[in-house]
């Protein structure tokens, strides 16, 4: 009878052990947009982590959400609220504002969502983690590419625009911040910034007026802008130092044959899978955790033209 007794306890040892190793948690991605390179390479770096936790024995349920229409405040916010109805425990977002999603983050934190900014951070600090370029110095880094080049051609002085998302968005906020650091106390005019919303179509016509107001250099301050820089400096036969922001295909191409001088590649890849490790270690109980630059590298011609092998 003990023996009996000894191996049905065992069993039910053992099968409250397998509910607990099969105990599954639901996390979210929210992004910007969901057609963005950037966010792709983001939402790529989080399945690699959900796999690599899922050997591990921690069952990760992964969903990605964002404005299907491109940057829109209003429909993140209700993908937030519909990551808390759909039970998500942890929300890593690219807050698309600082500012507009404040109130709903503070109540879902309220409630004991794990918030954590990839990115892009919201002006509440109820996130655990942030991990993010700094964008700043990305963007005076940027400015010292296009300052460089153009000294290189005898250029001291002229217009210079810049295209960039929207004047909300933080992280292309402080690119612009940056690059025109870089280029303070120089003869240079910088142009009033002009917005698309992130639009190549948009960028690419707002570059396309730059060049028809004679400037030596164009900034784009992310995908969208860059490649609508990229195009309109190529249609235009050249003669425009342009400088750009994130590494898709398009951006590569561009920068590979001469239209773009060069592209500042973040890492978003790093950005998803080092964010999923932290909601993991979040949900087992840790409090305890440190932001993140996850960086950014200078890719020129002969770097792009590698990369598209």
């Amino acid at each position: 009878m003990k023996k009996l007794f000894a191996v049905v306890l065992c069993l039910v040892l053992a099968l409250g052990c397998t509910a607990a190793m099969a105990e599954s948690h639901k996390v979210y991605l929210i992004t910007m947009d969901l057609f963005d390179a950037h966010w792709v390479s983001v939402d790529e770096g989080c399945q690699a982590a959900v796999a690599e936790l899922a050997e591990q024995g921690i069952d990760i349920e992964y969903v990605w959400n964002a404005p299907t229409q491109g940057k829109d405040d209003a429909a993140q916010i209700e993908c937030i609220n519909n990551a808390y109805a759909d039970n998500a425990e942890v929300i890593l977002l690219a807050s698309n504002g600082p500012d507009t999603q404040v109130a709903t983050l503070e109540e879902l934190h309220n409630e004991g969502v794990i918030l954590i900014y990839v990115d892009s951070p919201a002006n509440y600090d109820g996130a655990i983690q942030t991990l993010a370029t700094n964008n700043k110095n990305a963007g005076v880094l940027a400015g010292e590419q296009m300052l460089a080049a153009l000294a290189d051609q005898g250029i001291t002085e002229g217009k210079i625009g810049i295209v960039n998302v929207n004047a909300a968005t933080a992280s292309t906020a402080q690119r612009e911040e940056g690059f025109r650091e870089a280029f303070a106390g120089s003869a240079f005019e910088i142009l009033e910034t002009q917005y698309s919303n992130g639009d190549a179509t948009l960028s690419q016509e707002i570059a396309n007026n730059f060049i028809t107001e004679g400037v030596v250099g164009i900034f784009g301050a992310n995908e969208g802008c860059t490649v609508g820089t990229g195009n309109a400096i190529a249609a235009n036969g050249g003669g425009v130092v342009g400088v750009g922001f994130d590494k898709s295909d398009a951006i590569l191409n561009l920068v590979a044959d001469g239209s773009l001088l060069c592209t500042m590649a973040q890492n978003p890849y790093n950005m998803g899978y080092e964010g999923m490790m932290t909601a993991a270690k979040a949900l087992q109980g840790e409090t305890e955790f440190e932001d993140v630059d996850t960086g950014v590298s200078v890719l020129d011609a002969a770097a792009c033209a590698e990369l598209l092998g």
